[in-house]
């Protein structure tokens, strides 16, 4: 109670008026230390309240997690702690209740651990929390999936929830329960379908669309009603290696039509109209040449179409409502040399939740008052850093050996642009991509005087098709020539000295640093792995334990002709170059064992390697502690291996 007083305390005081017009951005000073970048973000995540007199948010205090319920206009803040779960989502219900999503690792069965995901309802005022999920039966992994709420007022949401932990009994399957989130009461809506793990629900509350896999993955159905009162039907069966899957809608709007996500003929996903009497993809109605449509905004009261969400060098709202227009127009008006992100909003739209933020700072938030055109402040998400502008960041491209034009993000040590050491910093998945927002492992590195490059090799998302599949088959092949040919454009460019170059990642970039190592040594002085793979059959191993095991597996079969001969644990004696590798024990993505495995071979053929094990960390550097001794490790090895 001590913790949660002097919190609340330390929080009332963030709540500050500020004048109209924001300052702009200030510029570093002093070198900021390691645990400065490595601080969690203090906020993330509010959300305002639909009368717009309460701000939700995560704060961190010592680590740990509070949920915070602050009066925006005064008054004291609620401070609700998760105990030893992670506080994983919230959205308000209504002005008395919010929806609560928590989670945490625990022992499930002879899978050894499994994060394990729950939903509780808590009111505003702080004085009660609900668990939620009927009571009187077993819950499975995931109990949080929410779907739907209310516009109405009412406390109702509905959920999907899993109640059985064997894939081959039918309660496995989540069914969907419109809850009360102020007594717990629930009913179901719809019944589990053996295989369908995912549903939609239009703005009224009516379970439309059910998709669903085989337990290996290979084969894909959807079933689909008019009204909560019909059966499902389906409306697809197909292999999920074909491409005659049927497009599914994944947007209903109030008008009683559809939308979908959809492949174009540039092969970039795309927003289509989507026709409920052919089921099948209409008009096409908005689209960004060279990037994928990544969702839409809909309006949480009306359920109408607000805008259009992508992710091109920095994620971007594309709005088609006019009140959305008008407003981001008279938001932009107030921020001087950033970009302001609206994030959430009172059901008039009198008062906004923005973003403001630039690639090479941390940001803040605020709220803007329509009615007065005032901005209130909420909190720095980093206070060590502040409004403080750091290293410039900018998007490149370049063309691979083989002609393929590739997008990377470059970050340099301010004031420098010549014959830089230079981080070759490939992002995990390999299904993803970096973009040009605040990265505190790229900015820490800058600051200590590194030229970063963050290349989107092929393999990456975002792009479109041409992208994604020039990747298929080529894991530790042309994924890593991507890297190397990024070394030799900037070197080209007068701006990285190309004898002076380490590569780091983590996860499947992880992967990649490793496999320089053995394969690219020649092009770098080093290589860091956070959290990496090294043993490709291994990881198949260990995903079967896991539902959609067959298809995951089809996946990695296919990443490339022999599996074994791309696994740098099979070649230990032909790794070349230092190697730092780091992995959390509590690791549930890519098993801890697969940089311990690697380190010991490469300990017993006396090769230069450094391995850290983090007893407590995760794959996501969620905790402080261990972002810290990483960066710290990091600088270190740099200094040794290949100084700035």
């Amino acid at each position: 109670m001590k913790v949660k007083k002097r919190f609340a305390a330390l929080l009332a005081a963030t709540f500050l008026s500020v004048p109209a017009a924001l300052p702009a951005l200030a510029q570093a000073g002093a070198e900021l230390s390691a645990a400065d970048f490595a601080q969690l973000p203090v906020i993330a995540r509010p959300s305002i309240s639909p009368d717009g007199t309460k701000i939700a948010a995560l704060y961190v205090l010592d680590g740990a997690q509070y949920l915070t319920i602050a009066p925006i206009d005064g008054g004291k803040p609620k401070v609700i702690g998760t105990g030893d779960n992670d506080l994983n989502w919230w959205r308000w219900v209504n002005n008395d209740w919010l929806v609560v999503g928590i989670g945490d690792s625990r022992p499930f069965g002879r899978y050894g651990e499994a994060y394990i995901r729950r939903a509780v309802g808590v009111k505003a005022d702080g004085t009660q929390t609900v668990p939620l999920g009927d009571r009187k039966r077993d819950l499975g992994q995931t109990g949080d999936r929410l779907l739907w709420v209310a516009s109405d007022g009412s406390p109702h949401v509905m959920l999907a929830a899993q109640h059985d932990i064997f894939s081959d009994h039918i309660d496995f399957w989540p069914s969907v329960v419109d809850v009360d989130v102020s007594t717990g009461r629930e009913r179901v809506i719809a019944m589990p379908h053996r295989g369908v793990m995912n549903w939609i629900v239009d703005h009224r509350g009516v379970v439309r669309v059910g998709i669903g896999h085989s337990n290996d993955g290979r084969h894909r159905q959807v079933i689909y009603r008019t009204t909560n009162d019909e059966r499902f039907r389906t409306i697809d069966r197909s292999a999920t290696d074909k491409d005659d899957a049927r497009d599914t809608p994944d947007i209903f709007l109030p008008d009683g039509s559809a939308l979908t996500l959809a492949e174009d003929e540039a092969g970039t996903m795309a927003v289509y109209r989507y026709d409920l009497t052919k089921f099948a993809k209409g008009e096409k109605v908005f689209s960004t040449p060279g990037y994928d449509v990544e969702g839409v905004a809909i309006n949480g009261v009306s359920g109408a179409l607000d805008g259009y969400v992508t992710l091109e060098k920095q994620e971007r709202s594309h709005w088609v409502s006019a009140d959305m227009v008008a407003l981001q127009q008279e938001i932009d008006a107030k921020i001087q040399h950033a970009r302001a992100d609206i994030l959430s909003l009172d059901d008039r739209h009198d008062r906004a939740i923005i973003y403001v933020s630039a690639p090479d700072g941390p940001g803040a938030y605020f709220v803007y008052d329509r009615p007065t055109q005032g901005m209130i402040s909420i909190g720095l998400v980093n206070p060590k850093i502040g409004l403080h502008r750091l290293n410039p960041v900018r998007s490149i491209r370049y063309k691979s050996r083989d002609g393929l034009e590739i997008e990377a993000v470059l970050t340099l040590p301010k004031g420098k642009e010549e014959a830089l050491p230079l981080i070759v910093l490939p992002h995990g998945g390999p299904s993803a991509r970096d973009d040009e927002s605040w990265d505190f492992w790229t900015q820490f590195l800058a600051s200590r005087g590194y030229a970063v490059v963050q290349p989107n090799y092929r393999g990456s998302s975002g792009y479109g098709t041409k992208l994604a599949d020039a990747g298929q088959g080529e894991w530790g092949g042309k994924m890593q020539d991507d890297l190397v040919d990024a070394i030799t454009y900037l070197a080209d460019q007068g701006i990285a000295d190309p004898a002076r170059v380490c590569i780091a990642g983590a996860s499947y970039g992880g992967y990649a640093a490793i496999r320089a190592a053995e394969r690219d040594a020649s092009h770098y002085r080093c290589a860091i792995s956070y959290a990496g793979v090294s043993d490709l059959k291994a990881l198949i191993g260990y995903n079967n334990n896991f539902l959609f095991s067959g298809s995951r597996k089809d996946w990695l079969t296919e990443q490339a002709p022999d599996l074994k001969s791309v696994s740098p644990i099979n070649s230990p004696q032909d790794i070349a170059l230092p190697l730092l590798l780091v992995h959390g024990k509590k690791d549930l993505v890519v098993p801890f064992d697969q940089s311990h495995d690697m380190a010991e071979k490469l300990e017993k053929l006396g090769k230069p390697v450094q391995f850290i094990e983090q007893p407590d960390a995760d794959h996501h550097f969620s905790r402080m502690e261990d972002r810290l001794e990483f960066l710290n490790a990091m600088e270190a090895f740099l200094k040794k291996y290949n100084p700035a």
